[in-house]
């Protein structure tokens, strides 16, 4: 297949708001031995992109400069030793950054194809969130079926996904959002939604389970919350730190309340897994989830589609705080 030999992609052109997003051209990537070049049509937006973007994303050797961490596409080279596609594959994908762009190149062992029935938008919102809710909620946080959960930040990308996938597991959920609006979400998702502007969370847990707690609880702002998370648990619960929108220092916790309830509290970050652990949720993924996808469950809900040169608008919209579901760019 003729390629052209420069793309379209969105450069950081220095650490600051959503203007120092531009678009400008560099070479088409060449897929390596292990790697699939996807001819992107449409990348997810999620908030490390941001993050990166302001210059507060700790980056590691061999990490692309280029943001985006999920594309949806078709895939037009293989290197040498991918065995599980071949060109003309429509596929979506977990990158290590380089998604904002018109070609993106990925380790095999984090494609996946597309669910059945879904377009290339809604694929490309899948594979972060997907792959972030599944390590985190389920392999970190060991939610199960009977398990009861708080979700904070609930109709995020991260937060309808969880959701979602709560119901699908028959998981009791607890989400927090700041507006009517998205409480309204939360219900049609099947959670129970706490307004944080009317309520205190931790006051709201603790009646509603009998002072018991919440066995797990997916956290997205860190410092901030965390007391109030901790009072929130119930004993040998699991608090599982994702995000920082509240501070990453905690200052003067009493670190009894951790030892009388045996809790565990533990994080992790996507991008700095190692391929090993990628690959392995993916297979997880391709396990549990991609059946009730193709059957048409857990479609993540898409908020607003802006083209790629539009990148700025989209970041603008995520740290507006007013979406519901994804964020999603449009290369094709």
């Amino acid at each position: 297949m003729k390629m052209p030999d420069c793309m379209n992609y969105i450069q950081i052109t220095e650490p600051g708001g959503p203007e120092v997003l531009k678009l400008a051209h560099a070479p088409v990537p060449e897929p390596g031995e292990r790697e699939v070049l996807i001819k992107v049509h449409a990348a997810g937006v999620n908030r490390p992109d941001v993050i990166q973007r302001m210059g507060n994303y700790p980056m590691k050797p061999g990490m692309s400069s280029v943001p985006g961490l999920e594309v949806a596409g078709k895939v037009i080279r293989v290197g040498a030793s991918v065995t599980g596609f071949k060109v003309g594959d429509n596929v979506c994908a977990l990158t290590n950054g380089g998604g904002y762009a018109e070609y993106c190149a990925v380790v095999e062992s984090q494609v996946l194809p597309i669910p059945d029935g879904l377009d290339m938008i809604h694929a490309a919102a899948i594979p972060e969130t997907f792959f972030t809710v599944w390590a985190n909620l389920f392999e970190l946080g060991h939610a199960r079926k009977g398990s009861t959960v708080l979700i904070h930040g609930g109709t995020s990308g991260i937060g309808t996904t969880a959701l979602m996938l709560c119901k699908a597991f028959g998981i009791k959920a607890y989400a927090t959002a700041g507006s009517q609006e998205k409480c309204e979400q939360i219900r049609a998702l099947g959670g129970k939604a706490i307004n944080y502007r009317d309520a205190d969370f931790a006051q709201v847990i603790a009646q509603d389970t009998q002072n018991k707690g919440v066995d797990v609880i997916l956290d997205i702002m860190g410092g901030s919350y965390f007391e109030s998370n901790v009072n929130s648990l119930a004993r040998r619960g699991r608090l599982v730190i994702i995000g920082f929108l509240g501070g990453s220092h905690i200052e003067h916790f009493n670190l009894l309340a951790l030892a009388e309830k045996q809790a565990t509290v533990t994080g992790s970050m996507m991008r700095s897994r190692s391929e090993e652990e990628k690959a392995e949720i993916a297979r997880a993924l391709t396990k549990h989830i991609w059946p009730l996808l193709d059957n048409g469950g857990c479609a993540p809900i898409i908020d607003r589609v802006f083209p790629l040169a539009e990148a700025p608008r989209a970041h603008q919209r995520m740290e507006q705080g007013e979406h519901i579901g994804k964020i999603v760019l449009e290369v094709l």
